[in-house]
């Protein structure tokens, strides 16, 4: 039987060795390398789905099991028709397992081999998350894309600490492969290890032989300084099948959006865009720009010149300001369709410079325009 989801390469950059392709899903094809928009809670902050396909353009978005599992519960979602109908957003959704959530959100926690009890951030109440339950969960809410549960070690972890949760992160894994009976969804492992190569290897390994349709890295980009991020990042995804997405969980700025890519990973995700736009904050091509600064107040030109995004076509810096300044709803939302359109323009700029083998020099160009130093 087809899987759910599959990956085509189209490209490798002669410069590089970037890649460029497609991923096949139900509910669409997707063009990697990508950014996809965080709806943690069925909704990408202050957005609708129309304006995330036709504004940000958005081809996937990433929901969360643990926020959808407290609120407004799985069986809810269920009986709507799943996230998809629930949120009447009809492109690909991927959902993570909670895993992160877990162990970010909840200050009394007890791991097993069983899985995860904790406590709920909103009321208190005692959960327990298993390997079966997640699964059963993510099933219920009907993502295309399914993460496997993991525990995502903090930033610094012993030798020891890591390599037992890696460990108990690939049974698990294994556990959710058998538990997992959808077949129109696709399961993914996720690579653990920390910032110990031999366990990314060794995780890596053992997860590769689930042979299961797509791998993500994750906990990297928790904290650590850039160089370590970078160095874990340039060996760990070549460890993972070519044949099948890349995805690098947690990652939104600009510059580690670009590094991904030319490491080789299809896929990221984060919360950034929308959350600086709650603090008044804009990406632009020449870099961030605090946009409830004193300095705009009198400017009359649009948050990035460079930008096709419905807000820079229609107001100015100025305007933006007053409406943050006014605790206006329709500022934040202003500069969450720029920032999401800023990073969904910035992978079509990467997907262009992929196929035309000149990713290296797109870089060092957009590395000296935005600021950066090194």
């Amino acid at each position: 039987m087809k899987p759910a989801v599959t990956y085509e390469l189209l490209h490798i950059c002669k410069q590089t060795g970037a890649r460029r392709g497609v991923i096949h899903t139900p509910h669409g094809d997707i063009q990697t390398p990508i950014f996809m928009p965080v709806g943690t809670q069925a909704t990408v902050k202050s957005m609708t789905p129309e304006e995330l396909e036709n504004e940000v353009k958005a081809q996937i978005i990433l929901s969360n099991t643990y926020h959808l599992y407290l609120r407004p519960g799985q069986d809810i979602v269920k009986e709507a028709g799943g996230l998809h109908k629930f949120m009447k957003w009809n492109k690909p959704i991927l959902t993570d397992s909670g895993g992160f959530q877990v162990f970010s959100l909840s200050s009394l926690r007890k791991i097993t081999e069983e899985g995860v009890e904790f406590h709920s951030h909103l009321d208190g109440s005692k959960h327990i998350f298993t390997p079966e339950s997640v699964m059963k969960t993510e099933e219920d809410l009907g993502a295309d894309i399914i993460m496997a549960f993991d525990e995502c070690c903090p930033y610094p972890s012993t030798y020891e600490y890591t390599k037992n949760s890696m460990e108990r992160t690939t049974r698990w894994a294994k556990r959710c492969k058998e538990a997992h009976k959808t077949e129109n969804q696709a399961l993914f492992g996720i690579i653990q290890g920390g910032f110990y190569e031999d366990l990314r290897e060794q995780s890596a390994k053992d997860l590769i032989e689930l042979d299961l349709p797509g791998y993500a890295i994750g906990g990297i980009s928790v904290g650590e300084p850039k160089e370590e991020f970078l160095k874990m990042l340039r060996f760990t995804a070549p460890l993972m099948p070519e044949n099948k997405p890349r995805y690098l969980m947690g990652v939104g700025t600009p510059d580690y959006l670009i590094e991904s890519a030319l490491a080789g990973i299809d896929m990221c995700d984060c919360v950034l865009p929308t959350r600086i736009a709650r603090n008044g904050t804009a990406l632009t091509s020449h870099g961030k720009v605090v946009v409830r600064n004193a300095t705009y107040e009198r400017d009359w030109t649009p948050l990035d010149s460079e930008c096709d995004c419905y807000t820079c076509k229609n107001y100015t810096r100025a305007y933006i300001r007053h409406l943050v300044k006014a605790n206006e709803i329709l500022g934040v939302r202003l500069l969450s369709i720029h920032n999401l359109r800023f990073l969904t323009r910035l992978m079509e700029n990467i997907r262009n410079a992929i196929e035309h083998d000149c990713l290296a020099d797109f870089r060092d160009k957009f590395y000296k325009d935005y600021g950066y130093k090194d």
